[in-house]
């Protein structure tokens, strides 16, 4: 039985992470929803992805870790990222994760954890929103604004008076 550590360190991914992020996201991929990609991935096919998290800006890798005892080196448990939302300009201001949120349903302890950081649930694509392990998977939309519309920084919103 594997001890659960007790220490546990958040930080910055960096590519000395690639393989063992690599081999937790491949769980995912082969065992879960958690993503809706259906092939795994060699560490060198996500080593572009790890370069598009750099350590400040508003797309971040993170890792959990934690040193194990056996060899007394640094183990990664676990890592959350935040990615653009859409690649078009207009959604610039707009970050996956921390803004907005999709959870392929049920994952009722996703849907608990995006709650407890102030994330609320907008709408639910169902039937067929997404195919995975040969069924229909429903996705959940969750967002929590992070800028106010009435700010200094916030862009003017666009009437939507018909012409």
């Amino acid at each position: 039985m594997s001890r659960i550590p007790t220490e546990v360190q958040v930080r910055p991914g960096s590519e000395a992470d690639l393989e063992a992020v690599t081999v937790i996201y491949n769980h995912d991929v082969r065992e879960t929803a958690l993503t809706f990609d259906t092939t795994a991935f060699t560490p060198a096919e996500r080593l572009p992805w790890l370069r598009s998290h750099p350590e400040d800006g508003p797309f971040r890798l993170l890792v959990a870790s934690h040193i194990s005892p056996s060899d007394n080196a640094p183990e990664v448990l676990g890592h959350a990222s935040s990615s653009p939302y859409r690649p078009k300009a207009a959604y610039s201001i707009s970050i996956e994760v921390s803004a907005h949120a999709a959870i392929a349903q049920p994952d009722e302890p996703s849907v608990r954890l995006h709650g407890a950081f102030g994330l609320r649930h907008v709408d639910t694509y169902t039937e067929e929103a997404g195919r995975k392990f040969g069924r229909h998977w429903d996705v959940s939309w969750y967002e929590k604004p992070m800028l106010s519309r009435t700010g200094p920084s916030a862009s003017p919103v666009p009437s939507r008076t018909p012409r």
